[in-house]
């Protein structure tokens, strides 16, 4: 059947209600209709699956369409059901199927009734249903996800590997591979592992405007900062993306606690509870999802308007898949990564355990998230480059939307760095990658440069008066640029292109982006010094102090028995003016807040009114009490005098740990009676001149404890006496 007997307008219209296609579809479809294997890249949101479905529609025979998700495979197959008034139209064969349906599936393909057949590629592996395809009529194999052949691929299967023998076995059927995602390097291994270089690609732009990309620091504070983006963007739907379980629950909780509606998603949730969260997002019963990757994959909602990512991912890849989940409906889409060495590390550790090739391979896709989140040019055009596409950050579609480019780093002139660099590439005869050209211009030895002798070479060490960070950052841009290229064979090894060579013979002005200096310990610091100098404010600390030590002497005790410094502190960042705002005050439980709270509140809040103080309210982020299981099994076991030893051991702490834990407790206002625990190491004498110390003393201080005794008493002995003290004395 010829595509040029068929308008496949008015089938287009008759099956899918649209009166015209999007982007390169109808190419696509005419290229099936006409019998060619066909490669399909197209971007999440693009309208992938229409390509294959329209031409299986109106051909004869059935289609067979190869997914690795159930999920994705029954909420197709429901899609076209609801299309037909046959429900045979569509079926799914894999391993969920009972023998009854089994049967019932094989009936309406002879019958020549099912036009899509989905199958998982474990499906196609078992000898009876191959037996059974290769006698009836078949029309295409479509292989989505396809990018699950290749290693590179942010989602490598291996039962894919076997697809190309099993489709030769079903005689000369044409392939349509489609994919979401590919970079060269996988769109090569695609056609190879399929078979099919002589495929026709269509590839749609990657470019996707309406998102809006930024990368943050993550520091200590990241739940308060994370709460506070989604109260700006009060019942908008987002995703919050974590690489482990546990943080996904942490994080679920944390925003339930602070009144945003969200639910955890991830594989260690039933299948049951999965659906239930998936639907309540889909049908907007709740704002936010927060899930490892192993969601998504099925969601087709249009207008999520937030995407996360609390964790780096592994591969830009994934990031781009990850945040494709946003604006769909070509509105607002935000996408908000946070960045920390600390995490890449995590996951460096993590691909230490795997076999040498997948650890090459992970690690090379992991320097590119790195590159992403440091660069500081257009990070569009920085994906787009990742992609094999070229995106001109002056005058492209979108150029505007994104953190670099709207805040843009200061720029040098590097003409003379270029060519230094491109010279090094040239002369060490393409044999590096990144690391090992930026070694030789700063003149490090590895085992490697050593085996090819670098190191005696002119240009060793020609630009150590740079350091590694900053040829990094130029190489980076300079790839981007298309003045190097990265080889695609032995992936990863830096090559010089046509441009750069006449680079070197004309030098041209090229003007670098400094890199983002992401310095988590700087950046704590500051957090820390902030928390005790220009953020708080200072008048309201002052008069927080004054009544501080006005009660404490009213009440006969030291001032720090009544709130320690870091809970003034925190009043005066936050302004709690109701007792549930006071216990969410660093160091303040119930008890504190029942028994001093009141004259605090009332000062806060004349403060407040007096100076028309906009109270921040966003920044009161609730706790979850993570330590709240811990902090009851603490409480009744002291209450039934355990040994102290043995409750840190039943919990896995070790004696700090623990101590730590009991002094979390008794400062937010809780009794701890621990006097049989203490009875045991220290007499009553020596009981009472430490607890005298700390009544005479203005600060609980145990660095000051350790010196004013002299090495009498060590460190626990004295914690935990001010633990006695400020239960017995405070609470």
């Amino acid at each position: 059947m010829n595509s040029n007997e068929i308008d496949i307008h008015k089938e287009l219209k008759k099956f899918f209600g649209f009166n015209q296609f999007k982007g390169l579809q109808e190419q696509v479809i005419k290229s099936i209709l006409n019998k060619e294997n066909t490669f399909v890249i197209m971007p999440t949101g693009g309208g992938k699956s229409l390509c294959y479905q329209l031409p299986a529609l109106i051909q004869e025979g059935t289609a067979i369409v190869v997914s690795p998700l159930i999920a994705l495979m029954k909420n197709q197959v429901d899609a076209i059901r609801s299309l037909s008034s046959e429900n045979g139209i569509a079926h799914v064969l894999n391993s969920s199927l009972t023998k009854t349906e089994i049967t019932q599936v094989k009936t309406d393909i002879s019958s020549g009734l099912t036009k899509l057949l989905y199958v998982a590629p474990e499906s196609l592996n078992k000898e009876e249903y191959a037996n059974f395809l290769q006698t009836v009529p078949i029309s295409f194999v479509a292989i989505d996800e396809a990018h699950c052949i290749s290693e590179w691929g942010h989602d490598f299967r291996p039962e894919y590997r076997n697809l190309k023998h099993i489709i030769k076995q079903l005689g000369d059927v044409p392939i349509i591979g489609l994919t979401a995602t590919a970079t060269p390097k996988v769109q090569e291994d695609i056609l190879k592992n399929l078979d099919m270089s002589d495929a026709t690609t269509y590839k749609a732009s990657f470019n996707r405007p309406n998102l809006y990309y930024e990368v943050r620091t993550k520091t200590k504070n990241i739940e308060s900062d994370i709460i506070r983006f989604i109260k700006q963007h009060k019942g908008k739907s987002g995703i919050i993306y974590c690489l482990s379980r546990k943080k996904v629950e942490a994080i679920a909780e944390v925003l339930q606690v602070n009144g945003i509606s969200a639910v955890p998603y991830h594989a260690g949730l039933d299948a049951k509870t999965r659906a239930k969260h998936q639907d309540m997002f889909l049908m907007e019963d709740v704002d936010v999802v927060v899930a490892t990757i192993a969601f998504g994959m099925g969601i087709d909602k249009p207008d999520v308007r937030f995407v996360i990512h609390h964790d780096i991912p592994k591969s830009l890849e994934s990031y781009y898949q990850e945040t494709g989940r946003a604006g769909r409906d070509g509105g607002e889409g935000h996408c908000l990564a946070y960045y920390s060495y600390k995490d890449v590390e995590k996951l460096e550790k993590f691909l230490s355990g795997k076999p040498v090739a997948e650890q090459e391979i992970g690690f090379a896709l992991l320097q590119e998230v790195v590159a992403y989140a440091e660069t500081s040019m257009s990070r569009r055009k920085f994906l787009l480059h990742y992609f094999g596409e070229e995106f001109d950050s002056e005058t492209g579609d979108g150029a505007d939307m994104d953190d670099n480019v709207r805040n843009p780093k200061v720029k040098i002139e590097a003409k003379d760095q270029v060519v230094k660099l491109l010279e090094v590439v040239r002369d060490t005869k393409h044999i590096y990658k990144s690391k090992e050209v930026v070694f030789t211009l700063i003149g490090r030895v590895n085992a490697m440069i050593k085996a090819h002798r670098t190191d005696v070479q002119p240009f060793f060490g020609s630009g150590a008066n740079h350091d590694e960070k900053y040829w990094m950052a130029l190489l980076r841009q300079v790839l981007v640029d298309g003045l190097l290229s990265k080889d695609i064979e032995t992936y990863g090894i830096v090559k010089i292109t046509e441009k750069g060579l006449d680079f070197i013979k004309k030098p041209i002005s090229f003007m670098m982006s400094e890199d983002h200096e992401y310095n988590e310990s700087e950046d704590e610091a500051i957090v820390t010094a902030a928390k005790s100098t220009g953020v708080a404010d200072e008048a309201l600390m002052g008069m927080l102090r004054d009544l501080r030590k006005k009660v404490a002497k009213r009440l006969g005790v030291p001032p720090f028995v009544v709130f320690q410094d870091p809970s003034l502190e925190d009043m005066a960042l936050k302004y709690p003016v109701s007792n549930e705002e006071l216990i969410n005050i660093h160091g303040v439980g119930e008890g504190k807040a029942k028994k001093y709270g009141a004259a605090f509140l009332e000062l806060i809040s004349r403060y407040v009114e007096d100076n028309d103080i906009v109270r921040p309210d966003d920044l009161v982020v609730k706790s979850t009490g993570v330590n709240s299981v811990n902090k009851l099994y603490i409480i009744q076991n002291i209450d039934r005098k355990l040994p102290l030893s043995d409750i840190a051991s039943s919990k896995g702490l070790t004696m700090d740990a623990l101590i730590a834990e009991m002094e979390q407790i008794v400062n937010s206002g809780t009794k701890l009676n621990i006097k049989y625990w203490i009875d045991e190491m220290l007499d009553d004498d020596q009981q009472e001149e430490i607890h005298d110390y700390f009544m005479e003393s203005h600060s609980d201080n145990i660095e000051d404890a350790l010196k004013e005794f002299e090495g009498d008493y060590d460190l626990e002995e004295l914690r935990l006496m001010r633990i006695k003290f400020i239960s017995e004395v405070a609470n």
